[in-house]
């Protein structure tokens, strides 16, 4: 990651393709923003976004079930990826709960997050792993880094938001949620927890204060693969790498744009 002595965060608005990404994603937004159907009808937006957004969380974490079986379903404990689902809604209900904690204490909120995705908590539940603790994420491979660096990292990034940046909102969440995915600070869901602390990271910068923008959804759309290729970028640390990772999470802020806007223009013609 780029660093400047004040605010490294801001430093990396400068990194290629991010001005263009951080640009095109304010545009996408002010856009749905100013649609006719959101001055009436917000609260509905939010609510299918937050249920939109939770399906394509949970579809990159392997569990991809259509958006009416999520909203039907009710038992969301019966297998994993039924547990999966489940957790992921979960989380984009309490997301919202945690802005005003989220300035103050990133840590308790990732902590609380942790917490409300494992549903059934045990010993490990709510804290960072520890020595000797496996980590189960089904989407990021490879060696996870060790306690220590994730306490130090995890330091440095809580450090990060409650001092506040000058970087545009799309930069910070795209960091914070990286940075969540390359520690993995938890035995569990930790890709959940990653792109929940993304929204929450964009709606409490105020880019999306109503949280219709799912970037989820884009992530979702754009593949696990794309997702994993991006995600390669920002581990290698390098200025286009970093960059590419930035534009990609702008890109699937766009496309929660995209699907917010469709259901804008379905309730606008009453068929939802």
């Amino acid at each position: 990651m780029s660093t400047h002595a004040s605010d490294p965060l801001a430093a990396l608005g400068s990194l290629p393709g991010v001005a263009d990404a951080v640009d095109s994603v304010r545009k996408a937004v002010d856009r749905v923003y100013g649609h006719r159907v959101m001055r009436r009808r917000s609260n509905e937006i939010s609510s299918e976004a937050a249920l939109r957004g939770a399906r394509g969380s949970a579809a990159l974490s392997g569990a991809d079930w259509a958006l009416e079986e999520v909203r039907r379903r009710t038992d969301f404990g019966a297998d994993p990826e039924a547990r999966t689902v489940g957790a992921a809604l979960r989380l984009s209900a309490e997301a919202g709960q945690l802005l005003s904690i989220w300035r103050q204490s990133p840590l308790r909120v990732l902590a609380r997050l942790h917490l409300v995705a494992a549903g059934d908590p045990d010993d490990s539940v709510g804290r960072p792993r520890l020595d000797g603790e496996r980590v189960d994420e089904p989407l990021i491979e490879g060696p996870v880094p060790t306690p220590a660096e994730v306490a130090g990292r995890l330091d440095g990034l809580a450090e990060l938001i409650v001092a506040g940046s000058g970087a545009p909102a799309l930069v910070t969440a795209a960091v914070v949620h990286g940075e969540l995915l390359a520690l993995r600070p938890f035995t569990s869901y930790n890709g959940l927890v990653a792109r929940a602390a993304e929204r929450i990271a964009l709606v409490g910068s105020g880019l999306d204060p109503k949280g219709i923008c799912p970037a989820e959804v884009g992530h979702a759309e754009q593949g696990r693969a794309a997702y994993l290729a991006a995600f390669e970028g920002y581990l290698s640390g390098t200025p286009e790498g970093v960059g590419a990772w930035i534009a990609h999470c702008g890109r699937s802020v766009e496309l929660g744009v995209r699907e917010s806007t469709a259901v804008c223009e379905a309730l606008q013609r009453g068929a939802a």
